[in-house]
């Protein structure tokens, strides 16, 4: 089955706002092994969206129209596909109830144009909508499927994956699909996808797809058409041999998973606490660490000593010290760590210093990194050597992430 997503919003042919949408959309479509040929963006005018919707018709059996399902004026979207469908809006009368309780429970003012977010495409179904407004809809006509989705992306994102997957799996025709997604980190995608297909040669049922993300690499392993057992246990025993080669850049097998979550839930399980002194990553491991809910658990504080006196007046590392080493070295960061757990009181401390750019420090070349970690009695300390070429923002947060990476690998050997 192939798609088009039509993404709306004239903020988004404007550069206003970044299409996250669209991309979130076709990786799921992909693990449903839908194939979106076609992406198209359009500005809120009706007739140009119901343009862009006879143009899909011509191409496409599963069409998505993403965006525009608000209150106000510009947000026509649902009547645009009405026309293009030639039908008529209905009113959900159950949610439009619903929705007027909710607001007066909040003691909100319901503006009488919130009624247009109750409203789906007749003849079709709406599509619930778990965290904000407005509904979506799903309708098939002919040989042709049409679903109407909202722009927000936290909505967006709740629609698909609560409302419209369930229904997208019947639209397979019962194709059995077998999957396991599998994280890294630190390792370029060209030489991983190289190992990883070398290492599934003895599993020719078996395709690996990767996608790159920011701060990691997913790898995602699929079999089609045999029974569940048989195929789940290819895809677990492939991974074994992935995970028994590759493990140093591994860190998880799963949908919604983090390599922060991973380390947080790791220091929960062994009721550890852990404390942080930034230099060059200027505060971005611990902001890291506090995006995962419940990491109040595991942390309490750390520093940011981004200038060298800093890690002196907060830290308490001797100048002396600094000037011997460098502050752009393994000593320092493994003082930083050590430093930062005794000041807290953390059963962990972890201490980044290194060169970001764009210029180069005492000598020091931009990428140059040093990570250390105070844990279990030991001060443990590994220099980095990121590309310069990846930029000063892409240096921090992959600094940061292979930072947790060692404490992953460090929490899972306690484990054993």
């Amino acid at each position: 089955m192939d798609a088009e997503i039509i993404s709306v919003g004239t903020e988004i042919i404007l550069g206003q706002i970044t299409n996250t949408n669209a991309r979130y959309l076709a990786d799921q479509l992909r693990q449903l092994d839908i194939k979106s040929h076609w992406e198209t963006t359009v500005d809120d005018h009706p007739s140009r969206i119901i343009e862009a919707i006879k143009q899909a018709e011509k191409r496409a059996h599963l069409i998505f129209i993403c965006g525009g399902l608000g209150p106000t004026d510009d947000d026509v979207t649902m009547s645009s596909v009405a026309s293009a469908l030639d039908t008529e809006l209905e009113l959900d009368q159950d949610y439009w109830v619903k929705l007027q309780n909710d607001f007066a429970k909040r003691q909100v003012d319901l503006a009488p144009e919130n009624i247009r977010q109750a409203y789906y495409l007749k003849g079709g179904e709406p599509l619930s909508n778990p965290v904000g407004l407005a509904l979506g809809s799903m309708i098939t006509q002919g040989h042709h499927t049409f679903v109407v989705l909202p722009g927000p992306p936290r909505e967006f994102k709740a629609m698909v994956s609560n409302s419209l997957i369930p229904k997208l799996r019947q639209l397979t025709n019962g194709r059995t699909i077998m999957s396991a997604n599998l994280h890294f980190v630190g390792y370029p995608e060209s030489s991983l996808m190289d190992d990883i297909n070398h290492l599934l040669e003895p599993y020719p049922e078996i395709i690996a797809t990767s996608y790159v993300q920011p701060d990691e690499t997913q790898v995602r392993l699929t079999v089609y058409d045999l029974a569940e057992e048989h195929a789940q246990k290819i895809i677990n025993k492939a991974s074994s041999v992935i995970i028994e080669k590759l493990g140093q850049y591994y860190f998880g097998t799963g949908e919604n998973i983090t390599l922060a979550g991973e380390v947080v839930q790791r220091l929960a399980s062994h009721h550890y606490t852990i404390s942080a002194a930034e230099s060059l990553t200027g505060g971005l491991f611990q902001a890291t660490l506090c995006s995962v809910p419940g990491a109040s658990r595991v942390f309490e504080g750390g520093f940011v000593t981004y200038a060298t006196q800093m890690k002196t007046q907060l830290l308490g590392i001797p100048s002396e010290f600094i000037e011997q080493y460098g502050v752009v070295s393994g000593e320092v960061a493994g003082a930083m760590a050590k430093m930062s757990a005794e000041k807290t009181g953390a059963n962990i401390g972890i201490g980044f210093t290194g060169v970001a750019g764009p210029d180069t420090l005492d000598g020091h070349q931009v990428g140059e990194v040093w990570v250390g970690i105070q844990y279990d009695g030991q001060l443990i300390k590994r220099q980095l050597h990121l590309s310069q070429k990846m930029g000063r923002e892409a240096i921090r947060r992959q600094s940061v992430q292979l930072g947790l990476l060692m404490l992953l690998h460090l929490l899972l050997h306690k484990t054993e």
